[in-house]
């Protein structure tokens, strides 16, 4: 298994991906702001970034989506894990934490000093793995959309 940060040539690999992290959390996103978050992904222009996950055959297996940020707690950033999806069929193989740790040495790198991320409280499963490469915060998540 190979991780490596993505590219535009990964377009057709990243699809099935991202579509498949938007069914689990039975959301939708348009073409238009797919198209422009790829772009954003792997341009180089933006204070963020993906890797991708390529099996033995040459597929997109996983994916990983961070974004750095700014915080009044620091001189460092921070960087934002926002979007972690693996295939089903290779789940638990450790594929998840390797994508992970991709965005740790990625975040170590530029000086960042905090990675972080949510998850819906029902994802049980990714929780399991969350536990043991990460510690948990205890903040809640409000919203207002506008």
């Amino acid at each position: 298994m190979q991780i490596r940060p993505m590219v535009a040539s990964d377009r057709l690999g990243w699809n099935p991906l991202w579509q498949g992290y938007l069914t689990f959390y039975k959301a939708s996103v348009d073409a238009a702001t797919t198209d422009l978050t790829f772009e954003r992904l792997t341009k180089g222009t933006e204070p963020m970034g993906a890797f991708i996950a390529i099996d033995e055959r040459g597929a997109a297996v996983g994916m990983v989506h961070w974004i750095l940020h700014r915080s009044c707690w620091s001189q460092g950033d921070y960087c934002y894990l926002q979007d972690l999806f693996v295939v089903p069929g290779l789940r638990g193989q450790g594929l998840g934490r390797q994508l992970i740790e991709a965005v740790y040495a990625k975040s170590a790198a530029v000086g960042a000093n905090r990675v972080w991320w949510l998850t819906h409280e029902s994802n049980t499963d990714a929780m399991h793995l969350y536990e043991k490469v990460a510690t948990r915060s205890g903040f809640l998540q409000y919203r207002k959309m506008l």
